[in-house]
C-alpha cells in the first residue's frame, strides 16, 4: 500500500493519497481544489487516480471531488448520511455512490470501511482503512474528517452560524458526544488522520501535529474527558469563534458542487492608469503585497492581504463573492495567490498588475506605523482613539482601558461606529491583522489610521494599561 498526506498550510488542510501497489489504482480522501500535487504524486509514482471519496460537505474549502469527476472520470463515494438539507446536490450527475454507517467498498486491496460520525455536520462520516492487499485483517487507521482532530473535536456550531440552520448546535454537540463513545471503542493503536491541523477554523484548539492514535487521543484530548453529557455540550460550544463569513458560502458551493475553473488567465495590466481605469464600485482590488511594502504606497481603493499563512482565512472575510477581482502581486506570486482565492471559490480574478508597477509611483497614499509606546500617548488626547480588532475572546481576556472593539472579520459592518473625524490607530494581536484592518478603513474614507506595530503583545510586554471584560 502507499500513502501520502498533503498538507495546505494556507487552509491547514490534510487529504491524503492512497494507493493499491498490486493494482496500480489510487484514492483521494478529501481533496481540495487544487487537483496538481495529487496528480504529480500518483504520476511519479505510478498510479491511477481511480476514486476519491470526502468525510463531509467541507465549510473552509473549496473541493476539488466534482472536477475530479467530471473531469478525470474518478468515481466518487460520497456520504448519504444526515437529512436531506446536506445531501450532495450533483452526486447522481456524476454516478457517485452514496455511503452509509456499515458500507465497505475496496481501492485495488485497499479496503474502506464507513463510519458515520455526526456532531461537526449531520453528514459526517469517518472511513477505516486496512491494507487487505498487504495481508492485514484489521484496520491500521481511521480518516476522521472533522470529526476528531488530535487535541480537539470539530465544532458543531458552524451550519446554526454560517448556515442559518437553527438550533443545529445543540443537536450536532450532543451527536459529538455520542459519535465518541463510539470512537471510543475502536483500537487504541488505530491511527487518526484527521482534515485538518493548527490554524483551521474548524475546531478551538487543534493541534499541530498532523496524526495521533484513538488511544493517544482517549488518554489525551479533552473531549474524551468528560463523561457527563450537558457537561460536555456546555464546554464544546462555549467560546467557540465567530466562523468565517465565507463558510455559509463553500457549504453552499460544495453541496451543489464547485463551478469549473476559468481558463483564461487574467490579464495583465500595464500601468496604474490602466488600473485606475476598471476600478468600480463591481471591481474589488486586492493588493496581496507584504504590509510595509503597501504602507509605503497603495491604491486607496485596496485591500492588502499579504500572501502568507493567513491569507485564505482574511480574503474569504473580507472579499465579495459577487465582484470582479484585481490583485496586485509580483508576477511570479500570482499563480500561488490565485491557487489559494480558488481554493475558497472566489474565481473572478479578472485582472492582475506587478507590484512593480504600483512601487514606482511615489505620489500614492501611504499610512503610519508606530510602536505601541507612542500609541499610548497618542490615545490620550481627545483627537485620537485605539481601535482594537482582535476576536471577541481576545478582547475578554484582555484589552486597552481606552480601546474601542471593532473586530476586523466584521468591521465593514460597523464602520459607523468608527469617528472619521478622529485620528484611529489601530491594533490587533501582533501587527499582522492591523495592516488588514488599516486598508479596508482607508478603502471606506477613514483618511488618518495608524497602524500599530507589535500589536497587544507589544503593549503588554511594554506594561502599559490592560483590563478585562468580567462579563
Amino acid at each position: 500500500m502507499f500513502f501520502r498526506s498533503f498538507f495546505d498550510q494556507k487552509l491547514a488542510h490534510m487529504s491524503y493519497l492512497i494507493g493499491c501497489q498490486k493494482t496500480g489504482e489510487a484514492i483521494v480522501v478529501d481533496p481540495g481544489r487544487n487537483l496538481t500535487p495529487y496528480f504529480q504524486v500518483a504520476k511519479k509514482e505510478g498510479f491511477t487516480i481511480s476514486a476519491a471519496t470526502e468525510t463531509h460537505i467541507h465549510a473552509d474549502y473549496a473541493s476539488g471531488a466534482k472536477e475530479l469527476a467530471e473531469k478525470h472520470n474518478v468515481h466518487l463515494y460520497l456520504s448519504d448520511e444526515g437529512d436531506q438539507d446536506w445531501k450532495y446536490a450533483f452526486a447522481d450527475q456524476v454516478g457517485a455512490t452514496l455511503v452509509k454507517d456499515g458500507d465497505e467498498f475496496s481501492i485495488g486491496g485497499v479496503h474502506f470501511e464507513v463510519m458515520h460520525t455526526p456532531g461537526h455536520t449531520p453528514e459526517s462520516i469517518s472511513i477505516l482503512l486496512t491494507d487487505k492487499g498487504g495481508g492485514a485483517d484489521q484496520a491500521m487507521g481511521i480518516f476522521t474528517g472533522d470529526f476528531l482532530f488530535v487535541g480537539d473535536v470539530g465544532r458543531p456550531d458552524l451550519l446554526e452560524k454560517s448556515a442559518g440552520s437553527k438550533g443545529s448546535a445543540e443537536i450536532g454537540a450532543k451527536d459529538m458526544f455520542k459519535s465518541l463513545q463510539k470512537a471510543g471503542d475502536l483500537p487504541d493503536d488505530l491511527q487518526v488522520w484527521p482534515a485538518h491541523g493548527a490554524g483551521s477554523a474548524c475546531g478551538k484548539s487543534l493541534g499541530a501535529v498532523p496524526v495521533s492514535t484513538i488511544g493517544y487521543e482517549k488518554k489525551n484530548n479533552w473531549a474524551f474527558q468528560i463523561k457527563d453529557e450537558s457537561e460536555f455540550v456546555h464546554e464544546l460550544l462555549e467560546s467557540q469563534p465567530e466562523p468565517p463569513t465565507y463558510f455559509g458560502m463553500m457549504k453552499k458551493i460544495n453541496k451543489e458542487g464547485p463551478r469549473e475553473k476559468p481558463e483564461a488567465a487574467p490579464r495583465r495590466l500595464q500601468s496604474l492608469k490602466q488600473l485606475k481605469e476598471i476600478v468600480s464600485d463591481d471591481v474589488y482590488v486586492l493588493d496581496t503585497r507584504q504590509a510595509p511594502l503597501f504602507a509605503y504606497g497603495h491604491m486607496k481603493e485596496a485591500v492588502n492581504i499579504s500572501i502568507e499563512k493567513s491569507f485564505t482565512n482574511w480574503a474569504g472575510w473580507l472579499i465579495p463573492y459577487d465582484k470582479d477581482l484585481v490583485v496586485v502581486s509580483y508576477e511570479e506570486k500570482l499563480e500561488e495567490v490565485l491557487i489559494a482565492l480558488e481554493s475558497i471559490g472566489l474565481d473572478r480574478t479578472i485582472a492582475f498588475i506587478d507590484q512593480k508597477t504600483i512601487e514606482q509611483d511615489v505620489t500614492l497614499p501611504m499610512y503610519k506605523q508606530v510602536d505601541v509606546e507612542e500609541a499610548y500617548q497618542a490615545v490620550q488626547s481627545e483627537e485620537s482613539v485605539l481601535v482594537d480588532v482582535r476576536n471577541d475572546s481576545e478582547w475578554t481576556d484582555g484589552h486597552a482601558p481606552e480601546a474601542i472593539h471593532a473586530f476586523l472579520g466584521n468591521i465593514e459592518e460597523n464602520l459607523d461606529d468608527l469617528p472619521k473625524n478622529k485620528t484611529l490607530y489601530v491594533l490587533c494581536g501582533s501587527g499582522v491583522r492591523s495592516a488588514i484592518a488599516v486598508s479596508v478603513l482607508q478603502k471606506h474614507g477613514f483618511d488618518h489610521v495608524v497602524n500599530v506595530k507589535g500589536g497587544f503583545t507589544a503593549w503588554v510586554k511594554a506594561d502599559l494599561p490592560v483590563t478585562k471584560d468580567e462579563t
